[in-house]
């Protein structure tokens, strides 16, 4: 078991492309750190520079205390769980864990122990005369698991390791997995582009955007305080509102407007955030998570200057939550899903009229609201929760 450490790591290709830019990143012995963005953001080619499968163009990398850039894989001392389960097809379950301890030419004893204590970890131990194609998904990644497990490495390096199986599975093995990695206590690098699994499994999550850390912090902390427009909109599901607004002051309070609404911000909220009275008259980026509202007619002595009446476009019942989509008179970002501006149209449902831009909002409310699509509503918005974020530099305000 070791600790992890980047130190102004980059990795540069030959054609000019920079995949990676000055990462730093700490990982504590025995942590199970998740980094997460999109596709093309730099997270596998991180974790490919760690296991020694990518040469560092720049920066060193840790390995407890030794500095393991020249070093081979074999050297490194970790182990990998890709996205494909890489079993040999002719070995039973018991020979694919055997098989690197065998290279190893570890004593036969040892390498039998060794095996049967993963197939018990990972109950599997009743699988092991059997052959890959005789296994289901969820056992295949179990051996998978195995084979890195019987290596008593120094880390375990994930590959989104769960992407090939299906929803249900899925979920079940990533709390396996997460409880797996605290019996063991093995310091793991997670990495997935599904932002659900880096919420529910890290210690931490470590969220990258074009080859740069954006924030590393506990996922609720993520959650709550987030660095910037990209780290907000990434986190979250269904993810963040976020619309252009204007900020305004009078004898009540500040007050925020967007696309013909206007709410007051929570006083609270007004003193935490001080530097908010420099954006007083000037243009802002609101974020309003969709748990943030909830169906007026569900809620009691809540005053006009938190309540938002609008048209219900569309509904989507969940069981424990209905999602409630509808429109708004204001530009809305969605920069952190879309791959280019046409994608960010259909994502927003943004429209232009002779009005001007419009965007589609979702709200996540109670079961028992009597919402009906296509009708005239009214939601309640817990003011005390919105964020605001400069529309320059993207940062949190």
């Amino acid at each position: 078991m070791a600790p992890i450490a980047y130190e102004k790591v980059s990795k540069v290709y030959d054609d000019g492309t920079t995949a990676v830019h000055d990462l730093d990143l700490a990982i504590e012995d025995g942590e199970l750190m998740v980094v997460v963005g999109p596709s093309g953001c730099g997270k596998t080619t991180a974790l490919r520079m760690l296991a020694g499968l990518e040469e560092i163009s720049a920066g060193e990398i840790r390995i407890g205390d030794r500095v393991v850039n020249d070093l081979t894989p074999k050297e490194r001392d970790i182990a990998m769980v890709f996205q494909s389960y890489a079993l040999y097809p002719h070995m039973t379950v018991e020979q694919n864990l055997a098989f690197g301890l065998k290279l190893r030419k570890l004593p036969k004893p040892e390498v039998q122990k060794r095996v049967q204590e993963a197939a018990e970890i990972l109950e599997i131990d009743d699988f092991l005369k059997r052959k890959p194609r005789a296994l289901s998904g969820g056992q295949r990644q179990r051996v998978a698991m195995g084979r890195a497990i019987v290596r008593e490495p120094q880390a375990f390096l994930m590959d989104e390791p769960l992407s090939n199986l299906d929803a249900k599975l899925r979920v079940q093995m990533r709390a396996e997995i997460h409880q797996l990695q605290r019996r063991l206590g093995v310091t793991t690098l997670y990495v997935t582009h599904d932002q659900v699994e880096a919420m529910t499994m890290g210690d931490r999550v470590a969220v990258m955007r074009d080859g740069h850390l954006q924030q590393v912090d506990t996922p609720q902390a993520l959650y709550e305080s987030p660095v910037n427009e990209f780290v907000a909109g990434f986190i979250g599901s269904p993810a963040i509102n976020l619309v252009e607004a204007q900020l305004e002051r009078d004898e009540g309070g500040v007050w925020v407007s967007f696309g013909g609404h206007r709410l007051l911000v929570d006083e609270q909220l007004v003193r935490n955030k001080s530097i908010l009275a420099d954006y007083v008259g000037r243009r802002v980026v609101l974020g309003i998570r969709p748990e943030d509202f909830e169906d007026a007619s569900l809620e009691r002595d809540v005053p006009q200057e938190r309540r938002l009446t609008t048209h219900c476009d569309l509904t989507e019942p969940l069981g424990a939550e209905v999602l409630v989509y509808f429109t708004v008179s204001a530009a809305g970002l969605a920069a952190v899903a879309a791959e280019s501006p046409e994608d960010a149209e259909v994502l927003l449902g943004v429209k232009e009229n002779g009005e001007g831009p419009r965007s589609r909002l979702v709200a996540r409310v109670s079961p028992r609201t009597r919402i009906a699509e296509d009708s005239e509503i009214q939601l309640v918005v817990d003011t005390r929760r919105l964020y605001f974020f400069d529309p320059e530099t993207e940062a949190a305000i």
